[in-house]
């Protein structure tokens, strides 16, 4: 009976040395990307008043710092872990009566200082590292005109 014993203390001894190799070491694999919020926009009219708009006259771009870290791209040498996006929303986060009515939105950022606009709904690949952020948000109204008032949209950065 004793022998029987031991080959069971055998084969838990073996299951639980198994269990604790498969415990998962994610902080050090997956890495980190964190996005800190800058500078908020301000979308001005265009001329019509059927555009609100950021890169309008009188606008401003928002800002965010996006930093990539992740041990697994440094050690292998990768350049694409992490991609960021800026997609617009699907309405204002507040504004007048009706002026949220027949609008489309979008969005576009750029990278590190670069001229080049990028759609907000297509991810850019990052290397690791602290990147610089300039989002711009475009409500266009379909018909009509922006009614007077405060208009406010939120762009949420998104790092994946």
């Amino acid at each position: 009976m004793a022998r029987k014993r031991r080959g069971n203390n055998r084969a838990l001894l073996a299951v639980a040395a198994l269990a604790g190799f498969s415990q998962p070491v994610s902080a050090a694999i997956i890495g980190t990307c964190t996005i800190m919020v800058g500078a908020s926009g301000t979308m001005a009219a265009n001329p019509a008043i059927s555009i609100l708009s950021s890169k309008q006259a009188g606008g401003s771009s928002a800002s965010a710092t996006v930093v990539a870290s992740s041990l697994v791209c440094s050690l292998l040498n990768l350049l694409d872990c992490y991609s960021v996006s800026a997609p617009a929303p699907a309405a204002f986060s507040s504004a007048p009566s009706g002026g949220g009515t027949n609008v489309t939105f979008a969005s576009v950022f750029r990278l590190d200082g670069s001229g080049a606009d990028i759609n907000g709904s297509v991810p850019q690949k990052l290397v690791n590292g602290t990147h610089a952020m300039q989002i711009d948000l475009i409500a266009t109204k379909s018909s009509g005109i922006f009614p007077a008032g405060s208009y406010q949209g939120t762009v949420t950065v998104r790092c994946e």
